[in-house]
């Protein structure tokens, strides 16, 4: 989710709300009458109300969200691996901003940079639940599973029914634990095949970035940058969800 500039989170309800408040004028009177009391007259009186009710203004601004900490070495390969080439490719698009002159260029890829920023806390969520799952398909013995399975050997004619029934229940619950993880198995590398290919992705956008900010450049070249961080943005949250679905029936299993 993109960061609300200070503007924006100035200008809402709630700062309306606290600025007209009954709170707000008994704050603005309580700074002008110490104005008064410490000697500095009508003028300051004036200037602790303001600073009172400044006060009282700056309390009620939502505060941004808290920056995702993000931490490559909490994950095994390959999934650390990619968490870091982003957040390199991130640190190379900051350098860039930094060394553009201040102009509407220089805002034009702030804005940008913020869409990969949202890309790279994306693709960290994306990389802990990737990791998530891997660690819970190596505590699956698929093999010791197959093994079970082939030596119940083929349903075998005439046996009570009580015991037909019960050799079935297992062959089915045990065909079912392959089938789960070999679901497991398709989600890990289609989700880790999907991850490289937008992370490759996102690092060709930082690349085309980063010339354009040293080159004379149109608007529409500009713009059509900042279209393919978003697409690839929208796209890594449909792959964190999609991988955050998988991993929900999971969270109640040892």
């Amino acid at each position: 989710m993109a960061t609300l500039s200070l503007r924006d989170r100035f200008f809402t309800p709630k700062v309306a709300h606290a600025i007209v408040s009954p709170s707000a004028i008994v704050a603005t009177g309580v700074g002008a009458a110490a104005g008064i009391m410490v000697g500095l007259g009508p003028i300051g009186a004036v200037i602790g109300g303001l600073v009172f009710l400044g006060g009282r203004i700056a309390a009620a601004i939502p505060r941004g969200p808290k920056a995702t900490r993000i931490d490559p070495f909490t994950l095994d390969d390959p999934w650390r691996r990619m968490v870091q080439d982003a957040v390199q490719a991130r640190a190379q698009f900051a350098d860039a901003i930094r060394s553009t002159d201040a102009g509407p260029l220089r805002e034009r890829l702030a804005e940008i940079g913020q869409r990969i920023n949202d890309g790279v806390e994306e693709c960290w969520k994306i990389a802990r639940a990737g990791h998530a799952l891997t660690q819970a398909r190596k505590r699956i013995d698929l093999a010791s599973i197959q093994r079970e399975l082939a030596e119940l050997g083929p349903a075998p004619t005439g046996l009570p029914t009580a015991a037909s029934s019960a050799r079935d229940d297992t062959a089915a619950a045990l065909q079912s634990q392959i089938a789960t993880t070999n679901r497991m198995d398709s989600t890990i590398s289609s989700t880790r095949d999907r991850l490289r290919l937008l992370n490759a992705r996102l690092d060709e956008a930082v690349t085309r970035s980063i010339e354009l900010s040293v080159s004379s450049t149109s608007e529409s070249a500009i713009e059509q940058v900042g279209s393919d961080v978003t697409a690839i943005t929208t796209e890594m949250e449909a792959l964190r969800q999609a991988i955050e679905v998988t991993n929900t029936p999971m969270a109640g299993t040892g």
